[in-house]
């Protein structure tokens, strides 16, 4: 016999969930939340149980980011609540639709120093695109409210692909079960897709210049925006830039941004500049290419989204809100599509970079630098790659991991606190394998998000291990501190064979070019569990080996 939870606020989310199809359900232990666990448990969602809630609300994320459509985390009240915090600004900048469940105490009992209760409606609401609070039971005209409120909650986190609060104070008895519930009527549901037409004056402004630059930021894999911007440079219309996690790749777009332009000087800001600056998607890696259009000062500046549009330039002049794949439908259909010089001034510029670059990995010794170009020749095709930052994402803008794969990376707010969760989240829900690959204090940072048992046997985790946070001794300033080794590099000795052994993974460890070049080809093979390979490098002076790379390729 089912035990589904009486309380009927939980049967009427249950109910409009169902309706939606989300199915997803992400717990945390508690007895606050023991209702919502109990119901979606019996009452046919996937759930998942995941103990720390900062690490269940990325796991949650992670499987939203490869369902592409919400997930649902739930969790006790008090500080258990304030521990999605992190998830939530990630999703909210990224636009992940995240659905936050969370179990409160009544309302009277804020404030009054009764256990695991603070002021938790709307905790989110700065970075949430809707926070609401369903009435208990006993509450007047309680049922209406509640399937309206839920209903307008999940029509916002589809519409927003964003995260969305519903707060749910529940009162003890909160273990009273039914086998049944009552009939619920069906959703009448009022989802708008808006449609998108491309005004004529962008259409003349499209015209009338020759110097365009289109910047992919972060953004999902689009075969249909492939073929659509394939036929933007295949004549030599336009200059795509594009970084790993664009998921867009062609030998004509320009795939590693920094490359060209990391030894602009002022007359370059002049000589490269786009007279129309067409950026798409969301954040940018690469500290460069802003530094060089905020100089640069482009005429237009377009921005293509749905949801976000950004003045990241300051030269914003058109916030345009479509998907990506409807704005260049209407601009190759009403534009003209002609060559133009603009793409050969940058062309000659790439040719000489690529070839110097293609010289320095030659003859590079050990170090993340070569690992990194390893790992981008031989990864197998059908993984999907989790980047963690921040080194990490930085390296891989370097190879061309996008020409084969799917690459992912927390670019919302670009921390290192979720992001072994949110690649097993991902990996939890996504048919394909996933590789995580990572930095050593980002690993250690999140070690909680192996802390499940639904993690598949073919995921893969690589830890770049240089015994520390490297990337403070590759930007600017750091380095000169006294302060870098404890505080800010943070410089330690661990490794993860403990952790690897704790958890269940299988573990390697290789410290040689020739360890790493023979271990790989295992590495990737099936198993019966997922396998973790950490690549020593402490010993190499990680930070020079990229330096000198960005002096051999100015030279």
């Amino acid at each position: 016999m089912k035990q589904l939870s009486s309380k009927r606020s939980i049967q009427i989310l249950a109910h409009v969930l169902k309706q939606y199809n989300i199915n997803h359900i992400v717990l945390s232990p508690g007895s606050r939340n023991a209702p919502l666990a109990v119901h979606f448990s019996e009452d046919n969602f996937h759930c998942y149980s995941i103990v720390d809630e900062r690490s269940a609300a990325f796991v949650a994320m992670g499987m939203a980011k490869s369902l592409k459509t919400p997930v649902a985390v739930s969790c006790t009240s008090g500080s258990a609540t304030a521990n999605y915090y992190p998830a939530v600004v990630e999703a909210f900048y990224q636009n992940i639709p995240l659905l936050l469940l969370t179990a409160d105490r009544p309302e009277s009992y804020v404030d009054i120093f009764d256990g695991q209760t603070i002021r938790q409606n709307q905790i989110f609401h700065q970075h949430s695109y809707g926070d609401f609070q369903l009435k208990e039971d006993q509450e007047t005209d309680a049922e209406e409210y509640n399937l309206d409120i839920v209903k307008k909650a999940v029509e916002l986190c589809i519409e927003k692909q964003g995260p969305v609060h519903i707060n749910i104070p529940l009162s003890e008895p909160l273990y009273n079960f039914v086998s049944e519930v009552a009939l619920l009527p069906e959703i009448e549901k009022t989802l708008t897709v808006g449609k998108y037409e491309l005004p004529s004056q962008l259409v003349a402004t499209w015209n009338t210049h020759q110097r365009v630059m289109i910047l992919l930021g972060t953004m999902d894999a689009s075969p249909e925006l492939s073929i659509l911007l394939e036929q933007l440079v295949k004549n030599h219309s336009a200059v795509i830039f594009t970084e790993a996690n664009s998921n867009q790749f062609h030998p004509k777009f320009f795939n590693h941004i920094d490359r060209y332009i990391f030894d602009f000087e002022e007359e370059d800001f002049i000589k490269y500049a786009p007279d129309l600056l067409i950026t798409v998607g969301q954040n940018v890696v690469s500290k460069k290419i802003k530094q060089f259009l905020r100089k640069a000062r482009p005429k237009h500046h377009w921005h293509v989204d749905p949801y976000w549009h950004p003045d990241t330039f300051s030269a914003l002049t058109e916030a345009i809100t479509s998907t990506h794949e409807n704005f260049f439908t209407e601009l190759i259909k009403k534009g003209r599509i002609e060559p133009q010089s603009y793409y050969n001034l940058w062309d000659v510029k790439r040719d000489k970079a690529d070839a110097k670059h293609l010289e320095y990995c030659e003859n590079v010794r050990f170090s993340d630098f070569m690992v990194y170009q390893s790992l981008a020749e031989q990864t197998p095709e059908a993984y999907r790659i989790h980047f963690s930052n921040s080194s990490a994402i930085r390296y891989a803008q370097l190879f061309n991991f996008s020409e084969k794969h799917h690459v992912y990376c927390n670019r919302g707010t670009s921390g290192i606190d979720g992001c072994t969760s949110t690649a097993m989240g991902f990996a939890i829900a996504e048919d394909q394998p996933t590789l995580l690959i990572t930095g050593d204090l980002s690993f250690f940072y999140d070690i909680n998000g192996l802390w499940n048992k639904y993690i598949p046997p073919y995921t893969r985790i690589i830890i770049l291990n240089n015994g520390e946070g490297n990337i403070f001794r590759i930007i600017p300033g750091p380095s000169d501190a006294n302060a870098l080794e404890d505080y800010i590099a943070t410089s330690h000795k661990m490794n993860a064979a403990h952790l690897a052994k704790h958890f269940q993974l299988d573990y390697f460890v290789v410290e040689t070019p020739d360890e790493l070049l023979r271990s790989l080809a295992n590495f990737f093979k099936p198993s019966t569990q997922p396998k973790i390979l950490e690549v020593n490098t402490k010993n190499e002076d990680n930070a020079l080996v990229l330096k000198e790379y960005f002096k051999y390729l100015k030279s």
